[in-house]
């Protein structure tokens, strides 16, 4: 079964975060979506869809974060898929 969610962290997110361990999780599970950093407020929004079980062990990912960086402030909401990801998860800048 799947499962879309929208995802956003709070403010402080590095790039190197969002494009490194968010497109890799989401790659290496073969989540499709795109994730983006909202200007002026520092967030990043996650919109990511897959196989149920998958899109949860990405958010128990992004909860564990790295070992430089751990999200503190995690809003997640279901999400109804608007558009094709064709498959991929992007990061746009």
């Amino acid at each position: 079964m799947n499962k879309c969610l929208k995802i956003t962290l709070g403010s402080g997110v590095p790039g190197a975060f969002l494009r490194s361990f968010v497109l890799k999780h989401a790659r290496q599970l073969g989540l499709e979506g795109v994730a983006q950093a909202i200007a002026g407020e520092g967030s990043v929004r996650i919109i990511v869809c897959g196989d149920k079980d998958k899109v949860e062990d990405f958010l128990d990912a992004l909860h564990k974060g790295t070992a430089n960086f751990v999200p503190d402030d995690i809003e997640v909401e279901p999400f109804l898929k608007d558009k094709d990801y064709r498959g991929v998860f992007r990061v746009i800048e």
